[in-house]
């Protein structure tokens, strides 16, 4: 199954967030970028890929170990950016990064560990996904109205491993499917 470890926003945060991508859509050629679906909204910490059913429990108990030794921590979604010359247009984050950073660099250690194989380690740059287009562009009206854009600071408390279901019917626009498949308390051994 294709799955991630990610911080899931509070249903009042995405809200919030929501407010502000509705108002990115009223701007000029906000129809050619395909947005990504309110229930897909997530700060990815590590993207596992397929992962072999069989490693899934030891890709678990690895997990459950990376958030038991990460005490909670505050988040808000702020600002934004862009990845690709505007092929990716993301919300950011604030609060404490150096522990949002410290969960990510554990839950990708956590799948070597559980046998999963893990493609090239980048540094981990947080952002929740809002658009995607296939052809690059120009993304600074979209980025300029995110920078004022912050949330209300919560406190994140559960690292959760996520499946993704790609669409398969082929039509335009069909979102992937997100499904929480575990999630384990921060702090719960600290």
């Amino acid at each position: 199954m294709r799955l991630f470890a990610a911080v899931l926003p509070p249903d009042d945060v995405v809200r919030e967030l929501a407010s502000a991508v509705d108002e990115l859509h009223r701007l000029p050629g906000a129809d050619g970028l395909r947005w990504t679906g309110r229930p897909g909204w997530h700060f990815t910490l590590a993207f596992y890929g397929e992962v072999d059913d069989e490693l899934v429990p030891e890709l678990s108990v690895r997990l459950e170990r990376a958030a038991r030794r990460t005490a909670p921590f505050p988040l808000a979604v702020r600002g934004g950016g862009q990845f690709g010359h505007g092929r990716a247009l993301w919300a950011g984050a604030e609060g404490d990064l150096g522990t949002l950073r410290l969960l990510a660099e554990r839950a990708e250690a956590a799948a070597g560990r559980a046998g999963v194989p893990m493609g090239e380690h980048r540094r981990y740059r947080p952002h929740l996904t809002v658009a995607r287009s296939r052809d690059a562009v120009d993304a600074r009206p979209y980025v300029e109205a995110l920078d004022t854009f912050a949330s209300r600071t919560w406190t994140v408390g559960e690292l959760c491993l996520v499946r993704s279901r790609l669409p398969k019917s082929g039509v335009p626009g069909e979102q992937p499917r997100y499904e929480t498949v575990a999630g384990w308390p921060l702090g719960a051994g600290a």
